[in-house]
């Protein structure tokens, strides 16, 4: 190096960063060309850390305050090569700034369903996603771990590699938590509560510390959510049989409504609810029996119910005869239907 070059050089004698943006976890001080003057000074502030590497070693770490950069401030420093024996001389090394701000409302989810087994449906595929903020809390470890000498690392760049440990950390507590899904949904601070204990060893090995983890929604695929609504429907609807009866009930009323109000129409309202009511009866014992045959219904009931039960015929609002479906008036009594 000429005496030129050497003038030439420009001497730090502060050394500082402010955050241009969010996002930023760790940024490296420019140094080309330039070298720190001895008794130079350092500002880290309250959401920030400084580590100094020296030929690609972390050479010490400062927390936040004020510093002059001398051998009593840098004890570990004091072999670098370009100190003379009275630590007057500039001398060379890279400063790196990380930033221990809250990094908050950060996103995770499952990509795809994750199968498990479930005591009361049997094997399901959940979803889920939520919210979780961490910080950095070992600049040493995050340095040497994860941001290296880059110029910049952000939090974009860390966020594939945390939100793959959540879901594969996810995967490992659905399947040992032994709870049905309906459990597990309707205890979700709880549930939040174990995962987050489970994420923190992982987050640590990385230098940083898992604040807060949030599971916002757990949700089982389209096509097995609308069979949980079915079940649903059929819990709250219950006993079977008297719903039935009820239902029936509130038929006849309906099927004995017509225009001229004879008793006629009456009657033929009866007739079609005892067969609607007899024909469902039949299909409740045939689903719900113990596997013997069931037994034979009278002639008169079985003709109704054959009849009640044609996808072909309806009967006439009038008259009550059994008509084709098709027919806009009735072939016995002529009435519109």
């Amino acid at each position: 190096m000429t005496i030129r070059d050497f003038f030439a050089k420009q001497f730090i004698d502060v050394i500082e960063w402010v955050e241009p943006e969010d996002g930023i976890l760790a940024y490296r001080y420019p140094m080309q060309d330039r070298e720190i003057q001895s008794g130079g000074k350092l500002t880290v502030r309250d959401s920030q850390l400084a580590v100094f590497v020296n030929e690609g070693k972390v050479a010490d770490a400062f927390g936040p305050g004020l510093y002059t950069l001398n051998t009593h401030t840098l004890p570990i420093m004091t072999y670098l090569e370009n100190w003379d024996k009275a630590f007057k001389s500039p001398f060379k090394s890279d400063v790196y700034f990380f930033s221990t701000r809250l990094q908050t409302n950060q996103h995770w989810g499952t990509p795809n369903p994750i199968t498990i087994r479930d005591k009361e449906f049997g094997a399901v595929r959940l979803r889920a996603f939520g919210i979780y903020a961490y910080h950095l809390v070992d600049a040493k470890v995050f340095y040497t771990r994860v941001s290296g000498t880059r110029e910049t690392y952000t939090v974009a760049d860390l966020e594939g590699q945390l939100r793959n440990t959540i879901v594969g950390r996810l995967t490992d507590s659905f399947a040992n938590s032994q709870l049905p899904f309906l459990d597990m949904a309707a205890n979700q601070v709880a549930l939040s509560e174990k995962i987050s204990a489970q994420l923190k060893p992982g987050f640590t090995e990385l230098g940083l510390f898992l604040d807060s983890f949030v599971v916002e929604n757990l949700s089982l695929p389209e096509e097995l959510q609308k069979i949980l609504d079915q079940r649903i429907s059929m819990n709250m609807v219950g006993d079977m049989s008297r719903y039935t009866q009820f239902e029936v009930a509130q038929s006849i009323p309906l099927a004995a409504a017509n225009e001229g109000g004879g008793a006629a129409g009456v009657g033929a309202g009866l007739g079609a609810g005892v067969a609607m009511g007899q024909a469902m009866a039949d299909a409740l014992k045939k689903a719900g029996g113990s596997g013997g045959e069931p037994a034979s219904p009278a002639p008169a009931q079985a003709a109704a119910g054959q009849t009640a039960a044609s996808a072909d015929s309806k009967f006439c609002l009038n008259c009550g005869k059994a008509i084709p479906r098709i027919s806009k008036f009735c072939p016995e009594c002529g009435h519109a239907q």
